[in-house]
């Protein structure tokens, strides 16, 4: 569906696309539905072969084109894992994808901060490796029988493949000897008066007995399933999702979003996207036979309803959390307010057409090390983190926060444009009228014109409205379009000091090793095993380097010690 400018404001999809578009058309409607029904101008059809074709090619129009009356769960990062390293030293990691060969994947979980408190209770309980880098000497972890210290002990790979098979059964729920033996320890330290140690203990038995009962499911069978069961309420819909992998409950996620249009058509779009950021697990439970029958043809995986036995209760918890997730939404008072609203309002204030999408800038440095611009993309005023781009400074006036503006808006708008893709609707960037000048200048000299303003501070040094390259002030009186644009605010500062810390700290950590090729993590960990300090490897000769390395990256790296 399309607006009177050409902009598509709706992507949907029918087996029937008269009763389709009758259902919008010829009966009355309220709320977003209405909205859109009063813009549409004209459509366009595709035919496709089938409906998985039909759901593919959906989610691929909604992900180009953005469309602002389609619901759109909030652009997130892939679920987390917790990934146990199969070779060598044993090490945990959290990784957003399931895709590197050298680790095996316990998860996903449903938010990062379950997946690092259970990687923390795991560090504490068993003695696996810490450290990034081996250090030359032991540290605490190994007095506290934390770490088998392969920084002075050489451990055999049996030691670490017994390791790893008590950390896979701990994570599948079977810790009970784990629990006997820390009771004992807290025991014995109790007994010998350190009770500070026993305390220790019992936190981490308390820890471990928590996660127990949490995770704890009545399904013998070890199923990896997903449960779904979805509530609605005034016009809006809730989704509970439930994660259980092995048999274990590893967290529930809950949505909330306006209702539109048939309820379960919505709720199949909704648990479509969702997959599209979590892999598919061997069962999918939902309470409806018709999203059951409608993602039996789109998912790779046995999709079922239920109506009795242990799923059934499953499923019914998932309902409340659905039911209670509803509850927090209304009584805590903070619905969103209709963003659509808010960005035609700002539309009208700046005498522009609505700025359904919407692009801000930031720069960052520290007394002009590091620099580096940051851009954060809104659409229909939610963060599209798809669209974010770093940008790494060239030019060499580092401390010339103008300069950087430049640059950055016409290395981005340049690309766009010989790449023929569609522009934002609006440019916000952070400084004042300065600033607007030096984006204005760029898009001026690369001849692509968008919308600029600048968001200016009072004398308090608050953000108080916006500004136009003719020193026009725009005064925001509306509180909530204020608190929109001051969140898109925070998250490019955010965006720009973070991607600047990441820099600055490879700065800081860059290591000789670096500019020597060939010389990669592993070869690097025997040189620091073997030489734990610069002057003692800069003792080696030439021949006792070879005898480690092949005689090439000796030959590098003995000239860069030695240059």
């Amino acid at each position: 569906m399309y607006d009177k400018d050409n902009v598509v404001i709706y992507v949907g999809k029918a087996k029937d696309l008269q009763k389709r578009v009758s259902q919008y058309f010829l009966r009355p409607q309220a709320g977003k539905v209405f909205r859109m029904v009063q813009n549409v101008d004209h459509f366009e059809t595709i035919i496709v072969q089938n409906e998985k074709e039909a759901l593919v090619l959906e989610m691929n129009l909604i992900h180009q084109y953005y469309p602002r009356f389609n619901i759109l769960l909030k652009d997130g990062s892939h679920y987390p894992y917790i990934a146990i390293k199969k070779k060598g030293d044993v090490t945990l990691q959290i990784k957003r994808n399931n895709k590197d060969k050298n680790y095996d994947y316990y998860g996903p979980f449903p938010n990062s901060g379950a997946a690092y408190k259970m990687v923390d209770l795991i560090n504490k309980v068993y003695p696996i490796r810490k450290c990034r880098s081996i250090p030359s000497s032991v540290c605490l972890y190994y007095h506290l029988g934390q770490c088998l210290a392969p920084c002075v002990n050489k451990i055999e790979e049996s030691v670490y493949d017994e390791l790893r098979v008590k950390i896979k059964n701990f994570l599948n729920g079977n810790n009970s000897e784990e629990i006997r033996l820390l009771k004992q320890k807290m025991i014995e330290a109790s007994n010998e008066m350190n009770y500070e140690l026993a305390k220790e203990y019992k936190d981490i038995i308390d820890s471990i007995e928590h996660i127990n009962t949490s995770m704890t499911v009545e399904s013998k069978d070890k199923t990896s399933r997903d449960i779904f069961a979805f509530s609605s309420r005034n016009g809006y819909l809730s989704i509970a999702f439930l994660i259980y992998r092995n048999g274990m409950l590893l967290g529930k996620e809950t949505h909330v979003v306006e209702a539109f249009g048939e309820e379960e058509e919505q709720v199949v779009e909704l648990i479509t996207q969702l997959y599209e950021r979590c892999p598919l697990p061997t069962e999918i439970i939902v309470n409806s036979t018709y999203v059951v029958d409608e993602l039996s043809v789109y998912l790779d995986a046995n999709v079922l309803s239920v109506t009795k036995g242990k799923l059934y209760d499953l499923v019914m918890s998932a309902k409340s959390n659905a039911d209670n997730a509803l509850d927090e939404y209304f009584l805590s008072s903070k619905l969103d307010t209709d963003k659509i609203a808010l960005l035609e309002e700002l539309g009208t204030l700046l005498n522009i057409k609505t700025p359904y999408h919407i692009e801000l800038f930031d720069n960052s440095h520290l007394q002009g090390s590091s620099p580096v611009g940051a851009m954060v993309a809104y659409i229909n005023g939610e963060p599209a983190k798809k669209l974010y781009r770093k940008f790494k400074i060239e030019h060499e006036e580092a401390r010339d926060d103008f300069k950087s503006m430049e640059e950055v808006i016409t290395r981005h708008y340049l690309r766009l444009k010989n790449e023929n893709k569609k522009y934002p609707d609006l440019i916000l960037v952070d400084g004042g009228l300065p600033q607007v000048e030096s984006a204005s200048k760029a898009l001026k000299e690369i001849e692509v014109e968008i919308p600029v303003f600048g968001l200016y501070k009072d004398d308090k040094h608050s953000t108080s409205g916006l500004i136009d390259i003719d020193s026009n002030t725009y005064p925001i009186e509306n509180k909530k379009l204020f608190f929109l644009l001051t969140r898109m605010q925070d998250e490019v500062h955010r965006f720009a000091i973070s991607f600047h810390k990441e820099k600055r700290n490879k700065a800081m950590t860059v290591s000789i090793f670096d500019e020597v090729k060939g010389l990669g993590n592993k070869r690097k960990e025997v040189i620091t095993r073997l030489y734990p300090d610069i002057n003692s490897l800069k003792e080696a000769s030439l021949e006792e380097l070879s005898q480690i390395l092949p005689s090439e990256v000796a030959e590098s790296l003995y000239n860069k010690l030695h240059n």
